[in-house]
């Protein structure tokens, strides 16, 4: 399909914690700490946990499943990378890097690329604009940093 929608966003956030504490929870298996309602089936991992290659699915409203490959992963330098199809709808890349700031946090830089696979995958890919992301990502924020101070998932009616 050549006329294929895509959009790209960034977003910087600050993690109340080093890297070293913020990194291990960027996996599948330890997103369940901090995300409320995190659901997810490990399909591939050596380690039980994300690592390159590891492939798990989430289950999407609509009672298909979203598969997940995790494609880089650098915990040396704070590095990991993913890709995600919900077939025959969307197609995304998710980066993220992390570096130590002087204060002993965390500046996170996460970047992702929706590309819609069909006529209903461009319209949701439409849907997903700056507001939206920038949306996404505060909550993301909040969610892992209350987990950071606390050591428990936010609650839920905080992550909406």
């Amino acid at each position: 399909m050549s006329s294929a929608r895509r959009v790209t966003h960034e977003y910087t956030q600050t993690n109340d914690a080093p890297p070293d504490r913020v990194f291990p929870l960027l996996c599948p298996v330890r997103e369940a700490d901090w995300v409320p309602g995190w659901q997810y089936k490990m399909i591939y991992s050596k380690s039980g946990v994300a690592e390159a290659g590891c492939v798990f699915t989430t289950a999407n409203d609509d009672g298909t499943e979203t598969t997940w490959l995790v494609t880089e992963y650098n915990p040396a330098a704070f590095r990991i990378a993913f890709a995600w199809v919900n077939p025959g709808q969307v197609a995304a890349q998710i980066g993220i890097s992390l570096n130590k700031n002087a204060q002993g946090t965390t500046t996170a830089l996460i970047r992702y690329t929706y590309t819609g696979l069909s006529l209903a995958g461009n319209q949701e890919v439409e849907r997903y604009d700056q507001n939206w992301f920038e949306s996404k990502m505060q909550s993301w924020e909040a969610a892992i940093n209350h987990y950071l101070r606390k050591g428990k998932a936010i609650s839920g009616a905080a992550w909406e």
